[in-house]
């Protein structure tokens, strides 16, 4: 089976697991059901997950290698159950080897962390994805650069891991912009994501755009800094030359969020 890959939005912290108060309390709903489907969708359960988040950079794409990642609570101000969540699922040193050298191969530079944990970019989507946490998951970082091309080749080089039952993941946001939450930023957003979804689902035109996205209207306000629109690069990448579909699309927060698929699943 040749797995899709995906571009998820993971919310705002750990929002889908505490009483939300900081607008309408059904302000995550939506995208939580889309996130509980992710994986149940597919025709056939992957054998692992690879998950590049928006809350991991490094130097070198590093990919985590332990084979129980412990959890990052990188989120600050929440109530206080949100920081005993569990996501008890494997990791996979088998498959962060086979990361770590499919990028080798691709001329990128690659490295391990045996010691790192899943951040919530990873772990806060993934409990409602995979509720019985019975599928291994492995995170891969961002580069510090941020390039674009550098992280469409890694999706590239990664691709190999479709036909081998492994769904590839890129979690970040569509808009991300933390001043940028607010009725004001409305029109922004739906023109953003206009021209973000056009983009995503022309495969002819995709790489040209992801290389050049931040000609996109308002895309510096939609990301005054990339690093949550990286892992839209690699999901892409992964699924070169592929049909793109809007796969997901919501307001929240007074601002459009959207998910993306890549590829379809072939038997």
């Amino acid at each position: 089976m040749r797995l899709p890959t995906y571009f998820i939005p993971h919310g705002a912290g750990p929002c889908f697991f505490m009483e939300w108060n900081r607008g309408p309390a059904d302000t995550w709903e939506k995208t939580a059901a889309w996130l509980k489907g992710l994986v149940a969708g597919l025709p056939e359960r992957p054998k692992a997950l690879l998950v590049v988040s928006g809350h991991w950079e490094a130097p070198a794409f590093t990919v985590g290698a332990a084979e129980r990642p412990a959890l990052i609570f990188d989120y600050y101000g929440f109530p206080p159950s949100t920081y005993e969540l569990r996501f008890d699922t494997p990791g996979s040193p088998a498959l962060a080897h086979r990361v770590r050298d499919l990028l080798a191969q691709a001329g990128l530079p690659a490295a391990e962390d045996a010691e790192r944990g899943y951040d919530h970019g990873v772990f806060v989507p993934l409990k409602l994805a995979l509720p019985d946490a019975d599928i291994p998951v492995v995170q891969l970082s961002l580069l510090t650069s941020l390039d674009p091309a550098t992280h469409l080749a890694a999706g590239r080089a990664l691709a190999p891991l479709r036909d081998e039952g492994v769904l590839i993941v890129g979690s970040g946001m569509s808009w991300h912009n933390m001043r940028g939450f607010s009725p004001a930023f409305t029109g922004k957003s739906e023109a953003f994501d206009a021209w973000l979804s056009q983009a995503m689902t022309d495969p002819s035109a995709r790489d040209e755009a992801i290389r050049h996205w931040s000609d996109g209207p308002y895309a510096r306000e939609a990301h005054p800094r990339e690093e949550h629109l990286a892992p839209l690069f690699v999901a892409a990448g992964a699924a070169e030359g592929e049909p793109g579909r809007h796969a997901f699309r919501d307001v929240a927060m007074d601002v459009v969020i959207s998910g993306f698929s890549f590829g379809e699943a072939v038997a």
